[in-house]
């Protein structure tokens, strides 16, 4: 699988820095989250400061643009970052796109498939000449000048790569993406009994198979020999867990688990403003079944263990500029094709 970096940074040159120390430090790629910048923005810097990492959004929420939008931008960002681009997409949740963004929510998993098909559809005018006549339910783009067509990406088209959680977006990811990417609040058995039945679902309506298809396992992962900073890496996760647990949209993987009354509970405390004591509630069964802890080492051959044969490529928030060569050799460890 390959490796990734990831992380959350408050602007964009902090991003763009730790995209190089990723390459620098030998990760195959780089992964920027839209929470405190624009993950499109970040990869744009990303991409003038490396040469070599694939640079991903991880991602860029959907549904606060338009499908031309983001198609510009995509194009855009494939052709500054020499074909090195990946573009993920996630819907957010329905408070943020409509209170946040103040942008129209409905029926996301449909939404999202025709926004997928909508890009492609303006990639596919832009590198035929061809007249752009996408017309759907949610969105429709009708009209392309040739004042306004970049003309073909020498690059090609940036793969995508959908985020999901529940059944119906996974289905779409397998249907109309390259690539999934697992949100944080998954687990091993929640991937492989809810998640993967719904992803081959959808690849075979487009008759694909998991072949030459990404997936980004879940990245919750507490990595480090140091006690005290394991042990700051398990207070954090725990919150994560919380945070993620008290949103009605990740219900179902606590009822797989049957945890739907700890979602109730974090939610309420949501609404009584109690964050903080969230992290509480998170006992250490929900906490590894969610998270993987331990020294690099262990943890390592946990990833191996729980998604070794599903997983392509997995996001690692680790410094190994610590202790290269160690790293470099857990890095050889995971760079073991899936056998699926």
């Amino acid at each position: 699988m390959k490796i990734d970096a990831g992380g959350y940074w408050p602007s964009v040159d902090l991003a763009a820095a730790a995209a190089r120390a990723a390459e620098d430090a030998g990760f195959d790629g780089w992964c920027v989250s839209e929470t405190q910048i624009d993950a499109l923005l970040g990869c744009a810097v990303a991409a003038e400061r490396t040469e070599r990492i694939e640079l991903t959004t991880a991602i860029a929420v959907a549904f606060a643009r338009n499908p031309m939008s983001v198609a510009i931008a995509a194009n855009d960002l494939h052709a500054l970052a020499a074909g090195r681009f990946v573009l993920g997409l996630g819907s957010q949740i329905k408070p943020h796109i409509t209170r946040r963004y103040s942008m129209q929510w409905s029926q996301p998993a449909a939404r999202m498939r025709e926004f997928v098909l909508a890009v492609r559809a303006i990639w596919r005018s832009w590198a035929e000449g061809s007249p752009l006549d996408f017309r759907g339910e949610f969105y429709s783009h009708t009209l392309m000048t040739p004042f306004f067509d970049p003309g073909p990406n020498a690059y090609g088209n940036p793969p995508i790569m959908l985020a999901a959680v529940g059944p119906l977006m996974t289905q779409t990811a397998g249907e109309v993406a390259d690539g999934l990417l697992c949100h944080a609040f998954c687990t091993e058995r929640y991937l492989r009994e809810a998640m993967l039945p719904a992803l081959e679902l959808g690849l075979a309506k487009a008759g694909r198979t998991l072949e030459g298809f990404e997936i980004s396992g879940p990245a919750l992962i507490v990595a480090a020999d140091d006690e005290a900073e394991r042990a700051a890496g398990v207070r954090s996760a725990r919150q994560q867990i919380a945070f993620y647990g008290s949103t009605p949209a990740y219900l179902p993987v606590l009822e797989l688990h049957g945890w739907a009354d700890l979602h109730a509970q974090l939610n309420a405390m949501t609404r009584e403003g109690r964050w903080g004591a969230m992290a509480e509630l998170i006992d250490d069964e929900v906490l590894n079944a969610f998270a993987i802890v331990g020294t690099p080492a262990t943890a390592v051959a946990e990833i191996l263990r729980r998604y070794g044969d599903v997983v392509t490529r997995i996001t690692l928030a680790v410094p190994p500029e610590r202790d290269g060569e160690r790293w470099r050799e857990l890095f050889a460890a995971l760079r073991t094709p899936a056998h699926r």
